[in-house]
This record gives C-alpha cells, sequence and structure tokens, in this order.
C-alpha cells in the first residue's frame, strides 16, 4: 500500500479522548450478553437503563443534513488522499468505531472503488480488526454518502467464520460470497486493486452475475484473512434494523425486552430472514 500517515490505536484514541472532553463524541451505554445460536456465538446489545436517553439518541435517518460533507473537526482523525476521510463514530454503542467517508458525495448504494477498498485497507492492513460496509439502506446504511467502517476487534461470529462456514454449512441457509485473503496482499501497493478484484468476485457469485449499475444491497466484511458478501432482502428483523455487524455476530437493540424477544427467536434467524435464501 502506499505510504499513509498511519492511523494507529494510540492516534485513535487521542483523538476520542479530546472528542469526549468537547462533548463532541457521544457514545450510547449499553449492555450486552453473548447468545449461541445454532452453534453460531453472538453477542446482543441494548441500551443501558442507565443510559441519558436523550444524548444517546441518534439523528433522524438520512435526512437533509449530512453529517459527511463537513465533519466535525472533533471528530476528524485525518484524511486518506486522494480521496477520503476518518471521522470517529459520533454515536458509537463500542470503541474507537471509525467511518471511512468520501471526501465528495458519492451514493451509499454505489458499487465500491479500488479507492474506497484502499482507503479501508489502510485501517485493517495497520491495525487488523473489522472493515465492514453496508451496501444502500435495505443493508442498513443510515446515510446516503458513501462510508465505510471499521472497528479494532471481530466480534464473536467474524472472529470464527471461516470454521463455521466450513463445520456448519448447513446453517447458512442464505447466500453469500466468501474468500480468502493470502497476508502477501497486504504487503502490495496494489492492495486496493486486489480487493476491489475479490469484491467484484464475490458480487458476481452471490448475485449469479456481474450487477449491472449499482449492485443490490448486500452486506461487506473484510479481516486480514478473508471477505465476506451477503445479499439482503430487507432491513428489519421486526423492529430491529440489521447491518453488517450482525453477519459478524454483534447485533443492536433498544431495550432488555427487544433482547428477550431476539434471543427467542434465535439470531440466526433473524439474519435469514433479512438475507436472501439460498
Amino acid at each position: 500500500m502506499n505510504q499513509i500517515p498511519p492511523i494507529d490505536l494510540a492516534r485513535i484514541d487521542a483523538t476520542t479522548r479530546e472528542a469526549l472532553a468537547s462533548h463532541a463524541l457521544k457514545p450510547i451505554e449499553t449492555e450486552r450478553e453473548f447468545v449461541e445460536s445454532e452453534g453460531l456465538p453472538f453477542v446482543i446489545k441494548w441500551v443501558s437503563t442507565l443510559a441519558d436517553k436523550p444524548r444517546a439518541a441518534k439523528p433522524a435517518r438520512g435526512g437533509p443534513h449530512n453529517p459527511f460533507a463537513a465533519p466535525e473537526p472533533a471528530l476528524l482523525l485525518g484524511d486518506l488522499p486522494p480521496s477520503h476521510r476518518v471521522l470517529l463514530n459520533k454515536f458509537p454503542v463500542m470503541a474507537r468505531h471509525l467511518l471511512v467517508v468520501t471526501q465528495q458525495f458519492e451514493a451509499q448504494s454505489a458499487a465500491l472503488s479500488v479507492g474506497d477498498l484502499h482507503a479501508l485497507a489502510v485501517l485493517v492492513g495497520g491495525n487488523g480488526g473489522l472493515g465492514f460496509y453496508n451496501g444502500g439502506t435495505v443493508a442498513g446504511a443510515s446515510q446516503p454518502h458513501k462510508h465505510l467502517q471499521w472497528i479494532p476487534e471481530l466480534p464473536p461470529l467474524a472472529a470464527c467464520l471461516p470454521r463455521m462456514l466450513a463445520r456448519r454449512a448447513e446453517v447458512f441457509t442464505f447466500r453469500h460470497a466468501f474468500a480468502s485473503i493470502d497476508a502477501s496482499a497486504w504487503r502490495t501497493p496494489d492492495t486496493g486493486a486486489f480487493l476491489q478484484a475479490t469484491y467484484a468476485r464475490l458480487l458476481a457469485q452471490a448475485f449469479g452475475s456481474p450487477p449491472a449499475g449499482d449492485p443490490p444491497p448486500y452486506n461487506l466484511l473484510l479481516t486480514r484473512d478473508w471477505m465476506w458478501l451477503v445479499p439482503r432482502r430487507a432491513e428489519f428483523w421486526e423492529d430491529m434494523s440489521i447491518n453488517a455487524l450482525g453477519f459478524a455476530g454483534s447485533l443492536f437493540v433498544k431495550s432488555r425486552g427487544r433482547f428477550d424477544a431476539l434471543k427467542a427467536a434465535g439470531p440466526i434467524n433473524a439474519l435469514r430472514a433479512v438475507a436472501v435464501p439460498a
């Protein structure tokens, strides 16, 4: 990859401390419980009963205000030349949650470019963790301005995904496409091009042929070791919006009551309900 000033954990933590001190960063306090569903591990989080609800409330989805057009300076970690910048997620439910946004407006439904995946690779290649993308509103995207996302730790299903796909293939009853990534891919200046070619191949596998124009809705997950793409047919399971993190094994609900409902139904069944049947 081309040399770009590192966005490492120390830099993320320093920016986080400053953003908390200025009240630009507004974490959502949550409780959580680990759940197994048909042999697959999940963590389900819900808003803590101790949380400051007005402070935790998120802005209206996709309204006229574009928070990525002129980002709050306190949330900005820096630019990734030539076309992206990295921000703290203003309303995180987990620490060190970053957004990789295009400097100029591009639609969230548009296909990912070499530049998009090169920018995400700076974070994944440099720090590990999980990169992910919600391809359109149906896939759980909360803003129409193109943004990829990154977290430093793998949620429980992502942490064991290759093994689960191999040993529990019968559980994944929805359409998906998976590719392993060799370590050498992260040591080349062409990482973005390699990842974009892999992504294009997975799109073609998942949808049966290369999509013309913008791809249908999907979620994309990326680690140093693999890329996984899951087509989507619905955003919601009941009243719960599911994005790419759901397929990584991390789900978020509004209350303990909704947690109980999701646990009873089984998280894997919620994923099946919003994915495209195989």
